[in-house]
């Protein structure tokens, strides 16, 4: 089986201010703290979650 495909997020945007449902999805996707990145695995729930709150994220 060939390599996973991965995805690198980094949160861009404070969290302060937004919907707790968004804070709590950049915390499912690992992201702490302003300009925290994480690599993930590129699965269909980490692209939803990341379409939730692409206004809070960049994609590298």
């Amino acid at each position: 089986m060939a390599d996973k495909k991965t995805l690198t997020v980094k949160l861009v945007k404070s969290v302060a201010g937004t919907m707790q449902s968004h804070r709590d999805t950049v915390r499912g996707l690992g992201l702490r703290r302003l300009n925290s990145t994480r690599t993930l695995e590129d699965t269909p729930a980490v692209r939803g979650m990341i379409n939730k709150v692409s206004y809070l994220v960049q994609v590298l």
